[in-house]
């Protein structure tokens, strides 16, 4: 039996470790990357009516993304997502397009073809023209244009005779997009006017092909024939925000971002192994298994993998040590107390599951509130969360608990308790020990409760110096929030703020600030208050393209888009908030519930005034940060709650003194499980601020300081306030007579 279960063990972990080697690069190499790890770009559209008086209903907006379909296929893009979002407005993003400025003004084009006479009278439209019936061919001296067919013959029959009868105005005007207010008579005195070409017409011609004619280069006839073979938007479109990344910024990233993640895990590995020996093994199993099984159910999710995403899932493994350690403190303080390794695991396992349960399910609703009111990036980071919540569950309690009961079924440790990282000095004998005795731990002489008056009064002081600064220097918003345009430009060379506003200033462009980043300040950052449109973004591009070899990034955000997410930021940490209340209120009690608010609203303000007075710029991955903090900073706050719970029931409270014994030994007993977590977590925020892109540094600097804050707020804030509510409900409930009885007295 013992050789039996051990044989198990290792064949268990030769199978998962095979299925892993075996798939994870076809699993990886599957996964579809977001634009900021391949280049391409993301346009929010606000859908216009083409003309007065038209509607713009469901089945506009679904003919309208068919037709932005289509040029996306002509495009070449293989994976492009347009989606319909609210009554009026689609998000379109495409990833890996080689030519974004092109690919900018075939999505907006509206691409209606009208031929008009003379005085700008409409003779033929769009629908008159057969479906995909356009083709670039060239004239008898080798020009290139455009070839059409039309529907019908007899038609273009009586528009030629009208055309013929006007001579000498017997031009029929090609126009693309013709505006009210456009006139050939006008546009034909310019150098180069709007209208595509104005043939004369001096034969009826009975027949439906059709040659456009112009000053086409080979590319421009055969985007128009494209654009024709689209077909014709049934609305204008005006875009609300945009961001557009090139391509070597996205590789760029990719490569900084996974080396960040390789190192922050690892480190984690090893100290999972050194802290807790044979389950810091069993931890790394289970860790690994965790990384593969995400990235399968991505895969198999057809998800897009985005930089906050990745670092999602980064994040997400220190976050699953937390089950991990959970169980094994749970574990350790049962061998301590004199019991047998397998009593032990069974006691440790079966009392951990419901505080990993609780725990995640606040994070999960963080989560969620991420996922519904984010944007794309945001709901990618959310997904990601969701998903590394769900399967961290799954094998840090499940897998873990195989793993670990094969060896403890097998009698191989009875007697060997020194490989769960306890030492024999630390166990107390069975003899001396029952159902009421507390498991010692090295904190044992740490009094929390003490200066917990001083504590209270420094969170005070810098929650009003925390108001002050917010009211002085007030937040360094990006224009996610403030609206503009943002260019991030990428040299080849160490860059100055000088030299980035000298050549903005060639484009005529004002910034109102640069920020230099990357190792070397190789990255300028741009912003200014100006909203750029599609033409002067592409001569941004362009002009940066040639001056550095590479495209810049270039996002830009309207009034009306920055004060939607402002609004939304604001209500999904409200939202969380009143979930987080509910939830705790339901599991545990109503004062537990506001003290983990207190905490976690006390956690979200210090990041919000370290951000004001560093001036660190507050984009919309700010607010993602904000949200994590709030799941993670309950997580931890869970924990200690549960731990009291635990201890209440145990022991029947009549005095002060009772709860402040209780309150007390849980922050001893959790104390090393706050500190190793929060140390897993730290270690990959800070691989990610040192390795990672340069794009999400002040997403990870808002993490640690959360990570720091949350910690000290659950050890600090939450538990102390609730001794303090709960006293004071002890206190009344002795106040009362005991001989009033209920009973109406006569």
């Amino acid at each position: 039996m013992k050789r039996g279960r051990i044989i198990a063990f290792f064949l268990l972990v030769l199978v998962v470790g095979s299925l892993i080697g075996m798939n994870t690069n076809k699993v990886t190499n599957n996964i579809i990357l977001g634009l900021d790890l391949q280049g391409g770009f993301e346009i929010l559209y606000e859908v216009l009516p083409a003309n007065d008086g038209d509607e713009i209903n469901r089945e506009v907006l679904v003919s309208t993304v068919n037709a932005l379909q289509r040029r996306a296929n002509v495009l070449g893009v293989s994976e492009p997502n347009i989606q319909i979002e609210g009554e009026d407005r689609i998000r379109v993003q495409l990833a890996g397009v080689s030519d974004q400025n092109k690919a900018r003004e075939i999505l907006s084009t509206q691409a209606e073809l009208t031929f008009r006479d003379y005085e700008d009278k409409e003779m033929l439209n769009g629908s008159d023209l057969v479906e995909s019936g356009s083709k670039q061919s060239f004239d008898e001296n080798g020009a290139p244009n455009v070839a059409i067919k039309l529907k019908e013959a007899s038609k273009f029959k009586e528009v030629t005779q009208e055309i013929v009868g006007n001579a000498p105005y017997n031009q029929l005007v090609i126009w693309l997009d013709y505006e009210e207010g456009d006139s050939y008579q006008e546009e034909v005195t310019k150098e180069n006017p709007k209208f595509l070409s104005a043939p004369n017409v001096d034969q009826v011609f009975n027949q439906t092909d059709v040659t456009i004619t112009g000053n086409f280069t080979i590319a421009e006839a055969q985007d128009l024939a494209n654009l024709l073979n689209a077909g014709s938007l049934p609305v204008k479109l005006d875009e609300l925000y945009s961001t557009s990344i090139g391509a070597q910024f996205g590789e760029q990233a990719l490569d900084q971002t996974v080396l960040a993640g390789i190192i922050g895990i690892s480190v984690i590995f090893l100290f999972m192994l050194f802290f807790y020996r044979l389950p810091g093994i069993i931890a790394v199993i289970t860790l690994s298994t965790y990384i593969y099984v995400i990235l399968q159910v991505f895969d198999w999710m057809n998800g897009v993998l985005t930089l906050p995403g990745i670092a999602a899932l980064i994040l997400g493994v220190g976050m699953a040590v937390d089950a991990n350690i959970i169980t094994y403190e749970r574990i350790k303080e049962e061998l301590k107390l004199g019991r047998t390794v397998r009593s032990a695991f069974k006691a440790g396992t079966r009392r951990s599951f419901a505080t990993i349960f609780d725990a995640n399910i606040t994070t999960m609703l963080a989560g969620a509130v991420l996922f519904f009111f984010g944007t794309s990036s945001v709901k990618g980071f959310a997904t990601m969360l969701i998903i590394s919540i769900v399967v961290s569950f799954l094998t840090a309690v499940f897998l873990t608990r195989i793993l670990l009961a094969l060896l403890v079924e097998s009698r191989w440790l009875d007697k060997k308790k020194g490989y769960f990282g306890v030492k024999k000095e630390h166990i107390l004998s069975i003899e001396d020990t029952d159902d009421d005795t507390i498991a010692p731990t090295q904190f044992d002489k740490v009094d929390f409760l003490k200066h917990r008056k001083k504590f209270f009064m420094l969170s005070s002081v810098l929650v009003v110096a925390g108001f002050i600064i917010l009211l002085i220097f007030k937040l360094n918003l990006g224009i996610d929030f403030a609206s503009g345009t943002r260019i991030e430009v990428l040299a080849d060379k160490s860059l100055t703020a000088e030299e980035v506003e000298t050549e903005m200033a060639k484009l005529d462009i004002e910034v109102d600030d640069v920020v230099l980043a990357g190792n070397e300040n190789e990255v300028g950052v741009a912003r200014f208050k100006t909203v750029l449109d599609q033409p002067k973004i592409a001569e941004v591009k362009n002009h940066f393209k040639e001056k550095y070899g590479s495209e810049p990034n270039v996002s830009t955000v309207s009034p009306t888009v920055g004060e939607e997410l402002a609004r939304n930021a604001m209500l999904g940490v409200l939202i969380a908030s009143i979930g987080i209340i509910i939830y705790v209120s339901i599991r545990f009690e109503f004062y537990m519930a506001l003290a983990s608010i207190v905490a976690l609203l006390h956690d979200a303000f210090f990041i919000i005034a370290f951000f004001s007075i560093t001036r660190l710029e507050v984009d919309i991955t700010f607010i993602a940060a904000v949200l994590t903090i709030v799941g993670y900073s309950i997580n931890d706050t869970i924990v200690t709650f549960d731990r009291i719970r635990e201890l209440h029931k145990k022991k029947k409270v009549k005095t002060i003194e009772d709860l402040q014994f209780i309150v007390n030994r849980s922050l001893q007993q959790t104390f090393t499980r706050s500190i190793n977590t929060v140390l897993t977590v730290v270690i990959a925020v800070i691989a990610l601020m040192i390795f990672g892109s340069s794009s999400i540094t002040n997403f990870s600097i808002a993490l640690l300081v959360g990570l720091v804050s949350g910690t000290y707020s659950s050890l600090f804030i939450a538990a102390q306030l609730w001794l303090i509510w709960k006293g004071k409900q002890l206190t009344k409930k002795k106040d009362v007579p005991s001989n009033i009885s209920d009973e109406p007295q006569i």
